[in-house]
């Protein structure tokens, strides 16, 4: 027994930084909370508004062929996740590309996407599901997209998002300025290049990293 738990141990201190603010429950609250289809409440975010979907049909589109807003709050938004446990995530840990603890709470969770789409510091929620995302995170394969990340404690958990359609509403903007002055010492790298760049392009070419 003592051996297994030595066993044990590593895997339950890896997961636990694998998120901040977690929130430990037992057993029969988490099947309670995950409904028939395994998610239920967690994952099961309401149909997108066909106002708004028609919405983003007028609109230029990204690769994906989801639209590329400009300002808009209400949104329909393609939607993947991630986990700290992936390959490409583990030099990463805990943190996120602002250099925060990643989070994972009741209230607050955090998201990744391109920062000259959604800056870091962006606020929004999905429709019909409680929680409000803050972008806190990039990716490379975000970038030149509107696709957001949504960070999960698990390969579970990530698995069980997938890919996803839904709607947003962005309730705060974050901070282009931030972004670029994060983003300006990252430059060896072609995804924060291209986020910066296009953030100077919004910016009227001014060096937004300077202001």
């Amino acid at each position: 027994m003592r051996f297994f738990s030595l066993l044990l141990a590593p895997a339950v201190l890896f997961l636990a930084s694998c998120g901040n603010d977690l929130a430990l429950v037992s057993k029969d609250r988490a099947r309670g909370s995950l409904g028939s289809a395994g998610y239920g409440r967690e994952y099961d975010p309401a149909t997108p508004s066909a106002s708004v979907v028609s919405k983003g049909h007028a609109l230029r589109k990204d690769k994906h062929g989801m639209p590329l807003y400009n300002g808009e709050r209400l949104r329909h938004v393609r939607m993947t996740a991630y986990t700290c446990s992936e390959d490409d995530h583990l030099e990463y840990g805990s943190m996120n590309a602002a250099g925060t603890p990643l989070r994972y709470s009741q209230r607050v969770r955090s998201a990744a996407a391109d920062w000259s789409v959604y800056p870091v510091g962006t606020t929004f929620k999905i429709k019909g599901l409680p929680h409000l995302y803050v972008v806190d995170d990039y990716g490379s394969a975000l970038t030149g997209t509107g696709t957001i990340d949504l960070y999960k404690p698990s390969k579970q958990h990530m698995n069980a998002w997938g890919l996803r359609n839904v709607e947003i509403a962005v309730v705060r903007w974050g901070s282009y300025e931030r972004s670029a002055k994060l983003l300006s010492g990252r430059l060896g790298y072609s995804h924060c290049r291209q986020m910066y760049a296009a953030i100077q392009r919004k910016n009227g070419g001014r060096d937004t990293a300077m202001r």
